[in-house]
This record gives C-alpha cells, sequence and structure tokens, in this order.
C-alpha cells in the first residue's frame, strides 16, 4: 500500500476523533487518548501535505473550543474534588416504594430542576455514629460542598453507588457497605472501626429539600446507628470540623440554629431526623435496645 493511501485512510478517523474533543475535554471524568493509539500515527505521516496541515488546523479549534466551553461553563468554578465526585459518582435512582428504576451521575440527581421534574429520587443514607459515652459526632460540611456548604450535619451522609457491592437489598447491606465506605472517605474513620455488620438501620426517610435555588436534595434516605469508639482523621474536602455532642449540647445548637445566632445553619434531613426519631432512639442507643426501634417504614416527611 502506497504512504499516500495510508494518509487517505486516517483523515476520516482524525475528524470524527477531532469533532469530539470538545466533550471530551469538557468531561472531567475523561482520559487523554494514549499516545500509541493506532489513530494516532506519526507525525512525519500528518504533516507532509495540505491536507495535513488542515487536519492540524481542525484539531487546534477543536482542542481550543473545548477549552473556552469548559472554562465558560456554569459550573466552573466548582471545586475540583467535587466537581469529580458530582460527575462520577453514580446514584441509585428509586421510586417511592424504594425500587430500584435506573441509575444517573450525582450532578443530574440534585440539579433542581430535575429534582421538581421528579426524575432525581436517589437513595441515601445518614449515619448516626455514638461513642461509648453515648455522645453524637456530628460533622459541619465543608466550604466547597456543593450542596449545603458549611451547615452542621450527622456523622455521615452521603450515597449508595449503583455498584454491585451498594446494590444488595437484603439486610440493607448494600447502604452499610457505602457508609462504611464514605466514613473512611469523609472522616478518615478505617473500616474495621466500624463493622458493617454494627450498623443498625432503623427506618427509612423520603424527603426534598431545595439548597440554594440551582441545587437541592429528593432522597430515599436509610438511617444508621452504630455505638462505637473511633478513630476519627476528618478530609479538608469534605468536612470542615468535628465534634461530639450529648443531648444537652445538641438542644443547645438546636437553640443557637433557630434563633440564627453566628449564622448556624443545620442540614435539612438532619433537622428532620432530630425533630422525628432522634432523641427517643437516643434513649434505646443508651439502654442497648435499638433493634425495638427498627421498623424500617418510609416515613414522608416535609
Amino acid at each position: 500500500m502506497s504512504v499516500w493511501s495510508c494518509r487517505f485512510l486516517y483523515i476520516p478517523t482524525t475528524i470524527r476523533l477531532s469533532a469530539s474533543l470538545p466533550f471530551s475535554f469538557s468531561s472531567p471524568s475523561s482520559s487523554s487518548f494514549p499516545r500509541n493509539s493506532r489513530f494516532f500515527p506519526s507525525a512525519s505521516l500528518y504533516f507532509r501535505s495540505t491536507r495535513s496541515a488542515i487536519l492540524q488546523r481542525a484539531f487546534s479549534s477543536s482542542a481550543a473550543g473545548a477549552t473556552t466551553a469548559m472554562g465558560d461553563a456554569p459550573d466552573a468554578g466548582m471545586d475540583a474534588v467535587q466537581r469529580r465526585l458530582m460527575f462520577e459518582d453514580e446514584c441509585i435512582l428509586v421510586n417511592e416504594d424504594d425500587k430500584v428504576v435506573g441509575h444517573d451521575s450525582k450532578y443530574n440527581c440534585h440539579l433542581w430542576e430535575n429534582i421538581e421534574k421528579g426524575n432525581a429520587l436517589h437513595r441515601a443514607f445518614s449515619v448516626f455514629l455514638f461513642n461509648s459515652k453515648y455522645e453524637l459526632l456530628l460533622q459541619q460540611r465543608s466550604a466547597t460542598k456543593v450542596t449545603f456548604p458549611l451547615v452542621w450535619t450527622n456523622t455521615c451522609c452521603s450515597h449508595p453507588l449503583h455498584r454491585e457491592s451498594e446494590l444488595v437489598d437484603e439486610e440493607s447491606l448494600g447502604v452499610r457497605n457505602a457508609a462504611q465506605r464514605k466514613l473512611l472517605d469523609e472522616l478518615g474513620i478505617p473500616a474495621e472501626d466500624v463493622p458493617v455488620d454494627q450498623f443498625m438501620p432503623l427506618g427509612r426517610m423520603l424527603y426534598k429539600a431545595p439548597s440554594d435555588g440551582k441545587w437541592g436534595e429528593h432522597e430515599l434516605d436509610y438511617l444508621l446507628f452504630i455505638v462505637r469508639d473511633v478513630n476519627v482523621n476528618p478530609n479538608p474536602d469534605e468536612v470542615a470540623e468535628i465534634k461530639y455532642v450529648n443531648r444537652e449540647e445538641l438542644r443547645e445548637l438546636l437553640r443557637k440554629a433557630d434563633a440564627g445566632e453566628g449564622g448556624l445553619k443545620l442540614s435539612p434531613w438532619f433537622r428532620l431526623v432530630v425533630d422525628n426519631f432522634l432523641f427517643k432512639w437516643w434513649d434505646q442507643v443508651e439502654k442497648g435496645t435499638l433493634k425495638d426501634a427498627a421498623d424500617m417504614k418510609i416515613h414522608k416527611l416535609e
């Protein structure tokens, strides 16, 4: 085969790849093409003719367009770590009976316009971790969080992902696996400190809450309790501050939030749990009778 025919065969492939570059560059999870790809023959093959010069200009134009599009994106200022999580994490979409109906990116699941359309209900979990003194570990979400930055909330709040280990419905095992993963990610709590079989799922909560007009939550939230003394090493990308509180200290925190003192805010899901369940379940934490509280009903709260 002649050298010229080799050039001709590569041209359509190169044009197709160049045209797709803006989408590849704009996705935070995309990776660069391998240098030894069969779609990228040597430079000496491309740049010996005017046809190759045209291809070079097309490639440069596509890359420039991708950079411009990324810079002009409405979420261009999003923290890099949070951007990666928003696009790479695939949440589990469910109906109001907690039946899996699909999956979508964390980004799409938290856009308020999608929530308003009824297309974003997904599984979540909220961990309430108590130490051996029956104090509850709270966290303040980091300033870089996309939804509800700097609000105080329960120990850990996140989502099981659309992966085999976190889709297991039996005894809420998938959700408990996810809780163990996120306690390590957010708070640096080693897996051995929080064995999966020590999480007690008490119930499920269906709620909807706006964040800032663009973002919000629409979740079917599993409420997981656990009593363990743990090692904590918070991840600053996720957590701004932590504290253990007893009942009276939590009530004082609620009072300050209600009064707006110091700009203190609580997450809406935490407040729903506090107002509907927490203190009566706290009694059973201290008595060692948490199993008596577990019903796994889906409570629709507003």
